[in-house]
């Protein structure tokens, strides 16, 4: 098992900044990608960006030139810097750990979640 908390969230206004952290615990060994989701209301939810542990990334097209994703495995904890914030960025943020699966993106791996952080952009 992997517990996510995650922390971060919050209000800030058009072309703002935050950054979001994800801390894992519990079977860490096992985990491969870790990364971000999102998810507004009545919406599936889609991927923000994804780190493996040698520190390839995968961004979704929406965000990519504005947030970073980055890990520190010795802390067992991805971080997720946005920059130039717009207020359609405003939804629920997850964190996510692979675990398990075949390669560095854990390809069928078991997903554990965060219980989610609340990222509003509003002037």
């Amino acid at each position: 098992q992997v517990q996510l908390v995650e922390s971060g969230g919050g209000l800030v206004q058009p072309g703002g900044s935050l950054r979001l952290s994800c801390a894992a615990s519990g079977n860490i060994f096992s985990i491969n990608a870790m990364g971000w989701y999102r998810q507004a209301p009545g919406k599936q939810r889609e991927l923000v960006a994804v780190i493996t542990r040698g520190g390839s990334t995968n961004y979704a097209d929406s965000v990519k030139g504005r947030f970073t994703i980055s890990r520190d495995n010795a802390k067992n904890t991805v971080y997720l810097q946005m920059n130039s914030l717009k207020p359609e960025d405003t939804v629920v943020y997850y964190c996510n750990a692979r675990a398990g699966g075949v390669g560095p993106w854990g390809v069928d791996g078991v997903d554990y979640w965060g219980k989610g952080t609340l990222v509003t952009v509003s002037s």
